[in-house]
């Protein structure tokens, strides 16, 4: 799986639960929220006052890419 800034929430994790773990070292305690799955990368850092593209990175390193 390739991860961007535009990818969905629920699509990483239905893919590799095991990411959660990245969620939540930076404060998205929320995964099991419905909008929380809805949202993609770049809108849940915005709402947590997160680095996107730091996020993006390490979820396409633990998917290989």
């Amino acid at each position: 799986m390739v991860v961007t800034r535009k990818t969905n929430l629920g699509e990483i994790l239905d893919a590799d639960p095991s990411t959660a773990v990245y969620f939540l070292e930076i404060g998205m305690h929320c995964l099991g929220c419905p909008s929380a799955r809805g949202e993609n990368i770049e809108q849940a850092c915005y709402v947590h006052g997160t680095d996107a593209d730091e996020l993006v990175e390490k979820l396409n390193a633990h998917f290989g890419n």
